[in-house]
C-alpha cells in the first residue's frame, strides 16, 4: 500500500507486497525501498513478513519505518535488508543516531522528511525541527547518504521538489536519494540532470502502481541502476 502525504488513513492498496517485490525484481530493479507502516505509526511491526520477503529476493532492500532504538534497529537489520533508513530517531535521539552511523556506516541512511520548511517526524505526524541544522549535524557525523522526501508531494503525482533537492545537495557532499512526487518520465530525466550535483537515485512508488510508466521505462530513462520500486507494508 501507499500513503498520500504520509497521512494515516490515506492508504491506497495495490495488492500483495511479495508479488510487487517480485515484479520490480523481474523488471530490473536493483533496490526496493520498503516501509513498515505499522512500525512507523507505532502499532507493531512486520519484521517477519519483511524477512520472508527479502529471503526470496535477489536484490537489495532498504527498510524504513519505526527504527528508533537498539531493539528496532537490530530487528530491522535482522530481516536481511541491505540498509535501513532512519528518520525520527535522527531528530529525537541524535547521539544514538550518530553512534549507529559510526557503527554501521553504509548500512545506515538518514531520511529527511520535509514538510514546508521543517522536518516531519513520527510517521510524519509531528514537526521535527530545522532541516539544515539536522543535515549539517549528520553530515559531520559521517552519514553515508540522505533520503530526501517532500511530504507534501508524496503520493500526489505532481512532480518532485527539485528546488528542495538542489538546496540539500548544495549543503552536503553525501549522495542524496530523491523521494516523493515522481509521476512522469520527464521527472526522471530532470533528476538525472542532477546526478552531477549529488542526486544518486530516486524512489518511485505511486506512479508505478497506477501505471504512469513502467519500471523498465524508468530505468531506461535514468540509466542509473539505482532507481527503485517502492512498497509500504
Amino acid at each position: 500500500m501507499q500513503l498520500v502525504q504520509g497521512q494515516a488513513g490515506s492508504e491506497k492498496r495495490f495488492g500483495d507486497p511479495r508479488a510487487a517485490a517480485q515484479r520490480w525484481q523481474n523488471a530490473g530493479a536493483e533496490w526496493i525501498h520498503l516501509v513498515d507502516l505499522d512500525a512507523a505509526f507505532g502499532r507493531g511491526n512486520n519484521a517477519e513478513i519483511v524477512a520472508e520477503l527479502i529471503a526470496h529476493l535477489r536484490l537489495n532492500v532498504e527498510l524504513s519505518g519505526g527504527i528508533r532504538d537498539d531493539d528496532s534497529l537490530e530487528r530491522a537489520l535482522g530481516t536481511g535488508c541491505a540498509r535501513v533508513n532512519i528518520g525520527t530517531a535522527a531528530l529525537e535521539r541524535p547521539e544514538w543516531c550518530e553512534e549507529v552511523i559510526d557503527l554501521y556506516q553504509e548500512r545506515i541512511a538518514i531520511g529527511l522528511d520535509v514538510k514546508g520548511s521543517k522536518l516531519a517526524a513520527r510517521g510524519w505526524t509531528r514537526e521535527g525541527g530545522d532541516l539544515y541544522e539536522t543535515l549539517h549535524r549528520l553530515d559531520r557525523a559521517g552519514c553515508a547518504r540522505f533520503v530526501v522526501t517532500d511530504v507534501s508531494a508524496d503520493g500526489m503525482l505532481r512532480g518532485p521538489n527539485l528546488q528542495l533537492l538542489h538546496q540539500v545537495c548544495e549543503e552536503t557532499d553525501r549522495p542524496v536519494v530523491a523521494s516523493g512526487g515522481i509521476s512522469t518520465i520527464e521527472d526522471i530525466l530532470a533528476l538525472k540532470e542532477m546526478v552531477s550535483v549529488g542526486v544518486e537515485g530516486a524512489i518511485i512508488g505511486t506512479a508505478l502502481y497506477v501505471g504512469r510508466f513502467t519500471l523498465e521505462e524508468a530505468l531506461l530513462a535514468a540509466q542509473l541502476g539505482s532507481t527503485t520500486g517502492s512498497y509500504d507494508t
